[in-house]
């Protein structure tokens, strides 16, 4: 049997189709108000959203990712960069942007208490310090014990 030239591709709600080539990057399309997943299992699959939950057979099982404050603050920030995206191609969706507003001011407030514990998270952070020392001496965030600085 010939297998058909021209397979029909159709969105399966996040599983790659068999007919998809294996080097040519397979999206799908996306509808408005999709499916969300709560922030653990959205940071454990690499999506915010079932439909773009594509099987990656190399993925990491990570269902404790979210351990600890940075493991939080990573989380909430993988939210946000997951609603950012999403809110490019939805502009409209006003449940949507509320969701990126509240995640906002947990991001905001969940870095400073962070950055007040263990310094800053990023270069931009030191800003606001005294000098640069605080950036590039050690420990780094992941060195510190529980509970903030040494």
């Amino acid at each position: 049997m010939e297998p058909d030239k021209n397979p029909v591709c159709q969105d399966a709600c996040g599983t790659l189709p068999e007919c998809a080539p294996l080097a040519v990057p397979y999206v799908p399309f996306q509808q408005t108000n999709p499916k969300r997943y709560s922030q653990n299992d959205a940071l454990s699959n690499g999506t915010l959203f079932p439909g773009l939950n594509l099987p990656f057979h190399l993925k990491v099982d990570a269902p404790n990712v979210v351990k600890g404050p940075l493991g939080e603050l990573q989380a909430l920030e993988f939210v946000l960069q997951e609603l950012g995206l999403y809110l490019d191609t939805h502009q409209d969706d006003a449940e949507a942007f509320a969701l990126f507003q509240q995640y906002s001011a947990l991001e905001k407030a969940g870095r400073e208490k962070y950055e007040s514990m263990y310094g800053p998270v990023t270069m931009f952070a030191t800003a606001g310090q005294k000098n640069w020392n605080c950036w590039v001496m050690d420990p780094w965030p992941w060195d510190y014990p529980e509970g903030g600085k040494k």
